[in-house]
């Protein structure tokens, strides 16, 4: 009975990481939808940046807007503080008086990121609206590249491609580029199917058109794509639309965003529970089930395989699994505190990512169970 529980259960853990993934690849490669991208399509955009105490990055991040390869008259920028106390409206008040494309909005008392997009997207004078993060660098033609794919009319979200900027080689920052390069991989594929699940939140557009306000509690980077296909629109990866940003450098840190990330997400499923309707939605259903919801409760099968081939009756099949399991942990704990060169092997680090994402996920779903929601964030500190 045991080895059932043990095999269905790691299945059942790692399909979204590996069953789900080559299904989408064969699927995407048998049904292939394109984007009708035009090169020669240059929409009038606005960029808004929502920030909260962001003085260390809003300049740089303004500056390199303004200088992005597009059309000066058909590109504006919005900085909607959140009531920040650090010299960030200085800041951006100064490049404002700089340059007429600058615009500087400030709510008060202090909401959230979503209630600033949701104040700032009525005054928005782009027919595109990008989000950027505060501290989110775009190569020179990311903006062109990003826009192009709206000249196809199916396409309603684009996002691009994040990189993570990791100069010292730390630990979460090189776990978290390979789960990046993961992910972008997956979007690439999942774009060939028809529509992404999941977006950056650093470098994604969408039409205004298309744009519905949220509740506050509700995270924008997931709720607002999933609102573009409810409205029948795809959302559509661009790989050559290009942001820098800087990894986190603690483990702490990298786990509070994970930790209120995975809380959001399992509230905007709750709330776009109507996507998962096959009759409806058809395959974006299944992508949605596997890609996320299963991705977030993968923790629970994972546990119990990791706890039930113990009880398996030894053999050299089941004394490997359990030799895997005792190395994996030896490796996660090496790479939390031992000596610099042992912890900071790749084996190490990409062990210590892994548990990092479901240790985080279980704890968001345990706050998801007894009620509690996240509005306010801090700033993402690299």
């Amino acid at each position: 009975m045991f080895e059932w529980i043990f095999w269905i259960s790691l299945t059942l853990g790692l399909y979204p990481y590996l069953v789900y993934p080559l299904c989408v690849a064969l699927f995407g490669s048998l049904r292939r939808r394109r984007v009708n991208a035009d090169a020669a399509y240059l929409p009038r955009v606005t960029v808004i940046t929502a920030a909260y105490n962001e003085a260390k990055h809003i300049e740089a991040t303004v500056r390199n807007k303004l200088a992005l390869d597009y059309p000066p008259e058909l590109l504006d920028i919005i900085v909607i503080s959140d009531e920040s106390v650090d010299g960030t409206d200085e800041i951006v008040s100064r490049l404002a008086a700089e340059s007429g494309r600058v615009r500087l909005l400030r709510q008060v008392p202090r909401q959230g990121k979503t209630s600033a997009l949701n104040l700032a997207l009525p005054q928005a004078a782009g027919e595109i609206v990008v989000f950027s993060d505060a501290n989110s660098i775009y190569r020179p033609d990311a903006l062109r590249r990003l826009v192009r794919n709206f000249a196809d009319p199916s396409v309603g979200y684009v996002t691009g491609k994040m990189v993570y900027v990791n100069p010292d080689g730390s630990l979460v920052g090189d776990g978290c580029s390979a789960y990046m390069r993961f992910e972008n991989l997956l979007r690439a594929a999942e774009t060939r199917v028809g529509s992404i699940v999941g977006v950056d939140g650093g470098i994604d557009a969408v039409r205004r058109s298309l744009y519905r306000p949220m509740r506050a509690d509700q995270l924008p980077d997931f709720v607002l794509p999933l609102s573009v296909v409810e409205q029948g629109r795809r959302v559509v990866y661009e790989p050559e639309a290009v942001l820098n940003e800087e990894t986190l450098v603690s483990g702490s840190a990298e786990y509070r965003m994970r930790v209120r990330v995975a809380l959001r997400s399992f509230w905007a499923l709750w709330d776009k529970r109507a996507l998962f309707n096959p009759l409806r939605f058809g395959v974006f259903s299944w992508q949605l089930l596997s890609h996320k919801l299963l991705r977030y409760l993968s923790f629970v099968p994972l546990l119990v395989a990791a706890a039930s081939v113990w009880l398996i009756e030894p053999s050299p099949l089941y004394g490997l699994i359990v030799a895997g399991e005792i190395a994996f942990v030896f490796l996660v704990l090496l790479a939390l505190g031992g000596p610099g060169p042992l912890a900071n092997n790749s084996v190490s680090r990409y062990c210590y990512y892994f548990f990092l994402l479901n240790w985080s996920s279980a704890v968001a779903f345990v706050r998801f169970l007894s009620g509690k929601k996240q509005v306010l964030w801090q700033p993402r500190v690299g």
